[in-house]
C-alpha cells in the first residue's frame, strides 16, 4: 500500500502538464507516489508521459469518464492510505504536502483538507476554483473565503487561519481513501461539475470534518477543458448543484429551497438572456432543470440512505443567508464582510 497517491485526472492535458507536472515531481515523490489516470486522451499525453516522466505511472482508462467516473475508476486501482486529487494545470511550492501530511496525521477526526489556491497568472491573487475554502449557502450557491460569484480578492494574509469548510476544491484535495470509499466516491452521475462539493457535503452529513490548511500553498490556471460561459459547463454546473441538494438537503428544507430555487433559476436564465444576449446560457439552465426532474427519482435511494446517516440535522458550515441578497442588495463582495 502507498502512504499517499497523489492522482492527476488526465484528458488531453500534456500542454498543462508540460509546463507544471515537473513541480509535483521536484516536491512530491520523496513522499507520495504520483500516478496520471489518462481518460483516454487523444493529444499525444500518454506517450509524452512515458518518454518525459517515466517515473509516473500512468493508469489508461478506456474512455473519457469524465472528473467524477474516471477519479472512482482510478483510485480503485490504487492501495493508498491518502488520495491528493490534483488538477494537471496546478504549480505546486516546494512545502505544499508537510502541512496537509502532518494536519492529517494528527487529527483522526478530518476526511479532507485543502491547502491556499492561488492564481497562477496573478500570484497575489485567490484562485476561483477553491480560493481559501468552501462553503454553501442557504440555497445552494457555492463560495469560498477569498471568492463569492465573480469578485476574487487579492491574498494579503486575510484568510490565513485554519478553517472547517463545507466543501474544499476538486483542483487539489487530500482525502483519507476510507472516507472517500465510505460515502461512494464521487457521483459518476455528475461527469464533472458540484461533484467534489458533493462528496464533501455527503462526508460533513456523517460528521466527519473538512478543514482549510493557509501554510500549504498551490498556484492554480483554473477554466478546465470547459472554458468560463460555455453552456455546457452553465448546464452541468446548475443540473448537478439541483440534485446535490436534493440529496443531501435536510427533511425540513427541502420543499422550501427547492421551491426558492425554482423561481431564482429560472430568474437567472432571463437575467443571461436579457442583460447578457447569452442565449446558450439561457438554454442551458431550461434544460438543467427539465434534465433534473426528468433524474430525480434515480436520486431517491441515495437520499433516503444519506438522510438515514445524519448525524444531527445542521451542518453548520452550510450557511443560513441567502448569498444573492448578501451580494447584490447588500453589496457584501468579501468573504470577510459577511
Amino acid at each position: 500500500m502507498d502512504r499517499i497517491a497523489i492522482v492527476i485526472l488526465n484528458w488531453n492535458g500534456q500542454k498543462m502538464m508540460s509546463q507544471y507536472l515537473h513541480t509535483v515531481i521536484q516536491y512530491s515523490m520523496d513522499k507520495a507516489v504520483v500516478y496520471v489516470a489518462d481518460n483516454a486522451s487523444t493529444d499525444n499525453s500518454v506517450e509524452w508521459l512515458k518518454e518525459s516522466f517515466p517515473q509516473v505511472k500512468v493508469i489508461l482508462l478506456d474512455k473519457n469518464y469524465g472528473f467524477a467516473e474516471g477519479y472512482n475508476r482510478a483510485l480503485r486501482q490504487i492501495s493508498s492510505e491518502y488520495y491528493v486529487l490534483l488538477n494537471s494545470d496546478i504549480e505546486v511550492t516546494s512545502d505544499w504536502l508537510n502541512p496537509l501530511i502532518e494536519y492529517m496525521d494528527s487529527h483522526d477526526d478530518v476526511a479532507v483538507c485543502q491547502p491556499k489556491l492561488l492564481s497562477v497568472m496573478h500570484k497575489n491573487q485567490f484562485e476561483y476554483a477553491g480560493a481559501a475554502g468552501g462553503y454553501i449557502d442557504r440555497f445552494g450557491y457555492p463560495f469560498c473565503r477569498g471568492r463569492i460569484f465573480e469578485t476574487v480578492e487579492e491574498d494579503k494574509g486575510q484568510y490565513d487561519s485554519q478553517a472547517d469548510l463545507l466543501w474544499a476544491t476538486g483542483a487539489c484535495l487530500m482525502i483519507r481513501s476510507t472516507d472517500y470509499w465510505r460515502v461512494g466516491g464521487l457521483d459518476a452521475r455528475f461527469f464533472a461539475h458540484n461533484e467534489e462539493i458533493d462528496l464533501c457535503w455527503r462526508l460533513r452529513i456523517v460528521g466527519r470534518r473538512i478543514v482549510f490548511l493557509p501554510f500549504s500553498k498551490v498556484y492554480h490556471v483554473g477554466g478546465g477543458t470547459l472554458p468560463k460561459g460555455n453552456p455546457m459547463k452553465t448546464f452541468l454546473n446548475f443540473r448537478n448543484n439541483l440534485t446535490m441538494l436534493y440529496k443531501c438537503l435536510p427533511d425540513k428544507e427541502l420543499q422550501y429551497v427547492m421551491r426558492w430555487r425554482w423561481a431564482l433559476d429560472y430568474l437567472a436564465a432571463w437575467q443571461t438572456l436579457i442583460l447578457n444576449g447569452n442565449y446558450g446560457d439561457f438554454k442551458a439552465i431550461y434544460r438543467a432543470r427539465r434534465a433534473f426532474k426528468n433524474w430525480r427519482k434515480d436520486f431517491k435511494e441515495d437520499r433516503r440512505r444519506i438522510q438515514a446517516e445524519r448525524k444531527g440535522t445542521e451542518v453548520p458550515e452550510r450557511k443560513k443567508y441567502s448569498l444573492l441578497w448578501q451580494y447584490y442588495a447588500k453589496r457584501k463582495r468579501h468573504y470577510s464582510d459577511l
